[in-house]
């Protein structure tokens, strides 16, 4: 009965088209077996009032839910797009999954860490300056410092130079270490000019008019540090280069202090001049001028000379002949002497050559010996260091008449200085 009513029901309002309900079959079974005055009567209340709380039901809901049911309609009305759209999507998704595994192989076997990768050796570069960024700050520093230090030795040389040196052989060490790299190259040529600035200080120290030994030993030692080529055998040895340039650079000062008398030198030369050009008058009259000039010139010669000869000996004292070098036995020529053997003659020369210019000028016979009894203290000053030069001022031409008096200046000298060796010998 209840499929009639709903082949029935169906006919009427679907067409034909209607699907089989089982809560409708149930109602339409419920319904046939219900009396007809009930159908009429209750039946149609109950439906009126189920209808009427579903409708309240219906719009409470649809006002709540008003706002949530629209938004769903219209998500729901766009899944016929999105739907196909997704689909193509994910079809495009699974036709490249092969290519993008491809890819990831290649870039993994690329830019594998094992590999030999331009790009990867050029980051790992930068990688690796990154973290040394603070070492490669305080090596391309090191220049700057070892100038710094070099420019402030004029306040304390003894401290600054030694930081220098200390420098200097740390900057050589890490050339040694890493002598491929530009930077530490670069870094290497830049100290090498400083230690180059160092040395002219240091030359330039050694022609101070003032210096003692102990800044002179201070000094040389820096300059064997600095230039180590100048003197191979090292303190072992007699000086070489070192030594030379010890012996030039206080010469350069000796001319220096004697070119300060130039303004006496140029009145003993109109002197000499006026004598030569009018020689008749007293033999033994003029020449006060040039008497100035020469004690002046023999004081600092005398003083510059023994000072000069005694700091070479006590900075290079003479090897002892039982103990030879061992670079003198394989070379045939052997070991070049000093540069001390052969300058005490040009210092006299000097002097001599002076002599012979303007001591015949001196006509006082008093002044005369002043002069000579002080140029032969002079001689005996370097006679003790090996360079007594007294006999030599015998070929001194300062005439005929005064070799008799050049004899009895000799004689009060020898006299005199017997008494004071004995003197001294008996205080000891």
């Amino acid at each position: 009965m209840a499929d009639l009513f709903q082949e029935l029901l169906g006919d009427r309002r679907l067409n034909g088209k209607a699907n089989a309900n089982p809560v409708a079959l149930e109602y339409l079974s419920t319904l046939a077996s219900t009396p007809l005055s009930h159908i009429n009567g209750p039946e149609q209340q109950l439906l009126a009032q189920s209808s009427h709380s579903l409708l309240l039901s219906l719009q409470s809901l649809s006002k709540r839910s008003h706002k949530s049911i629209v938004s769903s309609a219209a998500n729901h009305s766009h899944l016929r797009t999105t739907i196909p759209a997704l689909a193509a999507s994910t079809s495009d998704l699974t036709s490249a999954i092969p290519r993008l595994d491809n890819e990831a192989v290649h870039f993994s076997a690329t830019y594998h860490k094992s590999g030999d990768n331009e790009i990867l050796n050029a980051r790992k570069r930068a990688l690796l300056l990154s973290r040394n960024v603070e070492r490669l700050v305080d090596v391309l520093d090191l220049p700057t410092l070892l100038s710094t230090s070099i420019t402030a030795s004029s306040t304390a040389p003894a401290a600054n130079y030694a930081s220098s040196l200390d420098l200097n052989s740390h900057i050589r060490r890490l050339h040694g270490l890493y002598a491929d790299s530009p930077l530490v190259t670069s870094v290497s040529a830049q100290a090498d000019e400083a230690m180059q600035a160092m040395a002219k200080n240091l030359i330039l120290s050694l022609r101070s008019p003032g210096l003692k030994l102990a800044s002179a030993l201070r000094t040389i030692s820096w300059l064997r540090r600095v230039v180590p080529d100048l003197d191979p055998a090292g303190a072992a040895g007699n000086g070489g280069g070192l030594g030379a340039l010890l012996l030039v650079c206080r010469l350069s000062t000796l001319i220096g202090m004697l070119a300060a008398l130039e303004p006496l030198r140029e009145l003993a030369e109109q002197e000499r001049s006026r004598q030569q050009q009018n020689p008749a008058g007293s033999a033994w009259s003029g020449g006060q001028q040039t008497e100035r000039y020469l004690k002046r010139y023999i004081e600092i010669f005398r003083e510059q000379s023994f000072a000069i000869v005694s700091m070479f000996r006590s900075i290079f004292p003479a090897p002892t002949s039982d103990a030879p070098s061992k670079a003198s036995d394989h070379d045939p020529l052997r070991t070049v002497p000093s540069a001390l053997s052969t300058f005490p003659f040009h210092l006299i020369e000097m002097l001599m050559e002076t002599l012979r210019t303007y001591l015949p000028t001196v006509r006082d016979q008093a002044s005369r010996d002043s002069l000579l009894t002080q140029v032969l203290y002079c001689a005996g000053s370097l006679g003790r260091l090996g360079g007594d030069f007294g006999i030599l001022l015998a070929t001194i031409n300062v005439g005929e008449e005064a070799e008799d008096e050049w004899v009895e200046v000799v004689k009060r000298h020898r006299l005199m200085a017997g008494r004071l060796e004995s003197i001294v010998g008996g205080q000891r």
